[in-house]
């Protein structure tokens, strides 16, 4: 037989790691759910042109031939389907097919896999995990939802910190600030500074200034004073009055730059009172795509900053419209399989144990299986996991069975029950019908790893 070669860029966990992830899904799942999000989910395919128009490019989307020609019978590139690379174009169109039936404004989570078409490397994958909160109001939406989302996706993300989750920073911005700016200083080619500001990180300013000089064609003093704004960052609204400097300084004050300041400021002052330190003004998140119209999200890992954004979103105003009804909206994006990747390669959590047995039933014989079975059924309707031995092997054998899987409880029928705790070796009489272990060991935990 011939080997079998793993395909890179496609996460498989272990039933421990599937542990991890499914307890950070519950979470961010409940979360969402306090907060009044509904949970839908959409079609994994859509057409290639509706997936590229938030900016990305064919090459990172999967093209699905066979289908493509079994649904409408051409190959034609007018008919194209992809597999979806994120949640939010599949969103809009969703909206769009069914405003007549949602209550505007919608507060939705989705968690799906997705598909993107991208070299894989450490936390970046083909197929992932991604978990979406949006809210979309018809012909308008109130800016404090600006507000209100980045600061659930940090009670999400902070709700993991009890099993050893680092902390997280959100980092914020505002496009009207930076569009507001860039106008005040004579510059046309917004959108184009943008997306250069956005390289900051993995390029750095000086060769940022190069791409504002050569490509968007700045003056030198232009894109230093482009570089000056990025570099303003804080936690309070003192970002507000370094950025009004800046631009007195500089000539560039606008009214479209004194709105996007506003609601800046009221985002962070919002943030100081119920995320104290977690929310961090950065004016040099920029979020590239071309679609975002207000404010600007990304998350980091504090400690992990190497990773780069684990969470990202923005504000966005006609991704969603038929031409004739636009339904702007808000909204953030986790990379759950990036986020637990993170947290197993890094031996930052662990799973008590990988399957959700909590007591194995032995067999004496083949012939009294039917007796274990009834044990077992007995736990089980008072919902504790339970399963039975495989084989009616020695008692011993039978218990490094158990030991193997991380079972911590071994049952022995007979006319006195006994469960045996495998880890310290107590065992006592026991009742089928009113037994219960305790509560830490009824369902697998994540807990922080050792060390």
């Amino acid at each position: 037989m011939a080997r079998i070669t793993p395909l890179s860029g496609f996460p498989e966990w272990l039933p421990d790691g599937r542990v991890v992830e499914q307890h950070v899904l519950d979470v961010l799942r409940r979360t969402f759910e306090l907060h009044g999000f509904a949970g839908i989910e959409t079609r994994a395919v859509e057409p290639l042109d509706q997936l590229l128009r938030k900016g990305e490019t064919s090459k990172e989307v999967y093209v699905l031939d066979r289908l493509q020609a079994e649904d409408t019978g051409s190959r034609s590139a007018e008919k194209q389907l992809g597999l979806h690379f994120d949640l939010t174009v599949p969103f809009a169109r969703y909206v769009l097919e069914n405003a007549g039936r949602l209550a505007f404004p919608f507060k939705r989570f989705q968690i799906q896999k997705v598909w993107r078409g991208e070299r894989p490397q450490d936390g970046r994958f083909r197929e992932f995990a991604q978990a979406d909160i949006d809210v979309v109001g018809a012909g308008e939406l109130p800016y404090h939802y600006e507000v209100e989302l980045p600061l659930v996706m940090a009670e999400a993300l902070g709700a993991l910190r009890d099993v050893g989750v680092p902390a997280v920073r959100v980092l914020v911005n505002n496009r009207k600030v930076a569009e507001g700016f860039y106008r005040g200083l004579g510059i046309e080619d917004v959108e184009g500074v943008l997306r250069q500001i956005d390289k900051l990180d993995k390029i750095g300013p000086e060769r940022v200034a190069e791409l504002l000089v050569a490509e968007q064609g700045a003056s030198p003093q232009q894109a230093g004073a482009c570089l000056d704004l990025a570099a303003i960052s804080g936690t309070d609204v003192g970002v507000i009055d370094r950025v009004h400097a800046l631009a007195d300084q500089h000539g560039a004050r606008t009214e479209l730059l004194e709105t996007g300041l506003g609601e800046l400021s009221a985002l962070i002052e919002a943030a100081s009172t119920r995320a104290p330190g977690v929310v961090v003004a950065d004016l040099k998140i920029a979020r590239g795509l071309d679609y975002y119209t207000g404010s600007v999200y990304e998350t980091l890992l504090v400690g992990h900053e190497e990773l780069g954004s684990i969470c990202s979103g923005g504000r966005y105003d006609t991704l969603a419209s038929d031409g004739k009804n636009t339904y702007p909206g808000v909204g953030l994006s986790i990379g759950v399989s990036r986020l637990v990747s993170r947290l197993l390669s890094a031996g930052l959590l662990t799973a008590t144990r990988g399957v959700p047995t909590a007591v194995l039933v032995a067999v004496s014989d083949e012939e009294s299986r039917a007796s274990s079975d009834a044990v077992a059924a007995a736990l089980r309707e008072r919902g504790i996991p339970t399963d039975v031995a495989p084989s009616a092997a020695k008692f011993g054998k039978q218990i490094k069975y158990a030991d193997r899987r991380g079972i911590p409880f071994v049952w022995f029928p007979g006319a006195q029950h006994q469960v045996k705790d495998i880890r310290s070796g107590d065992q006592v009489e026991a009742d089928p019908a009113t037994w219960q272990p305790p509560a830490d060991d009824l369902w697998p935990r994540v807990v922080p790893a050792a060390g």
